[in-house]
């Protein structure tokens, strides 16, 4: 059986999800939508001859059509709430990118209209399948009681997006919700314990300083330490420097139990796996899965997303990328957020309208 695909937004991520789509059989994307013409344009590119869909300027008339099983939303991120206001009129499914949404009322509005709707709703936080990450993953049994819990990127600026809503707190919800969204999820899948107190210090120091949109400066971050504390006592950190183009890896991450420890790096082919009794420690094998058909801008892990989003639909099992994991992701950015800007520590059940 096709699963027959729209795809929301069209920019650089949902031209992503096209040609991940391209290279799965059974699938087949037969409508696109994007206010913007040269997003439609380059949406067709990415069809590369595979697809041939319908292109439509607002995203009603793609909902409207009844050839759609599912969707995929890549907008920019202050629009989910409401595209996502609109698929819950129908009975879609839906794969949402990340962030979930922008602020705490919205993310609570979401995982409550989700919890009603047929379709299922699946959040893209893709990086859980990156293999060296997902290696890591696999390995957490072998380190004890996990207490500690360190991630560092250092990468590149924001890219340039279509009207440069990426440049803004405003509408991207801030580079601690935006970006770093992935990473506390990945704290709160490597942590067995809730999250419940965020420390953090940053700051603008480099990019986009020199850039103006109607007269306006961008105000995004781009760098940050963040302490995230954790109900059974754990701790974990995220270090972000987004003007580090050039270094050898771009993230690193260091799990640490009673037990031992593993650390991994992304891009990475095996992860480290260390015995603190025997004091020793020996490399495991993290190769990018042979079922992987697309590298793309995620080493493999947004084709492997998408198989297990189909495998969801095909078994008719719950989503492994919940709404609820969603939430938590940017309730953790959006109390960074708020602990730069205060410079004190912050409890999550400060945040208005989070609940645990």
């Amino acid at each position: 059986m096709t699963t027959r695909f729209g795809i929301i937004g069209t920019g650089m991520m949902g031209c992503e999800h096209i040609r991940n789509l391209a290279q799965i059989d059974a699938v087949d994307v037969v409508a696109i939508a994007d206010p913007h013409e040269g997003s439609r344009q380059e949406a067709r590119k990415a069809c590369a001859g595979r697809f041939n869909p319908h292109c439509y300027e607002h995203y009603d008339d793609l909902l409207a059509r009844d050839d759609v099983d599912a969707v995929v939303i890549a907008t920019p991120n202050y629009t989910h709430h409401s595209v996502m206001a609109a698929v819950f009129q129908t009975d879609k499914h839906v794969l949402l990118e990340k962030p979930l949404a922008t602020t705490m009322a919205d993310c609570n509005a979401l995982v409550a209209q989700a919890q009603r709707h047929r379709g299922l709703v699946w959040v893209a936080l893709e990086y859980r399948y990156m293999a060296p990450i997902a290696k890591t993953l696999e390995l957490l049994p072998e380190l004890g009681a996990i207490h500690m819990c360190a991630i560092r990127e250092h990468r590149f600026p924001f890219l340039h997006k279509v009207g440069a809503w990426n440049r803004f707190n405003r509408y991207s919800g801030g580079t601690l919700v935006e970006k770093c969204c992935h990473f506390f999820d990945l704290m709160n899948l490597m942590v067995p314990s809730k999250p419940r107190r965020v420390m953090a210090s940053g700051g603008q120091n480099v990019n986009h300083l020199q850039e103006r949109y109607d007269g306006e400066v961008p105000d995004i971050l781009d760098n940050a330490y963040v302490i995230v504390e954790y109900e059974g006592g754990q701790r974990a950190m995220l270090d972000l420097c987004m003007f580090a183009e050039g270094g050898r890896q771009e993230q690193h991450i260091v799990v640490t139990g009673d037990r031992g420890q593993v650390e991994a790096t992304v891009p990475g082919t095996e992860v480290f796996l260390s015995d603190r009794a025997a004091r020793t420690h020996r490399a495991i094998p993290a190769p990018v899965s042979p079922q992987v058909r697309e590298i793309g801008f995620h080493h493999g892990a947004s084709y492997l997303e998408h198989l297990a989003f189909l495998e969801a639909l095909e078994r008719g099992t719950p989503a492994r990328v919940t709404v609820e994991d969603g939430r938590l992701a940017v309730a953790i950015g959006l109390a960074a957020q708020q602990s730069i800007a205060t410079g004190r520590a912050v409890d999550l059940s400060e945040l208005e309208g989070f609940s645990a």
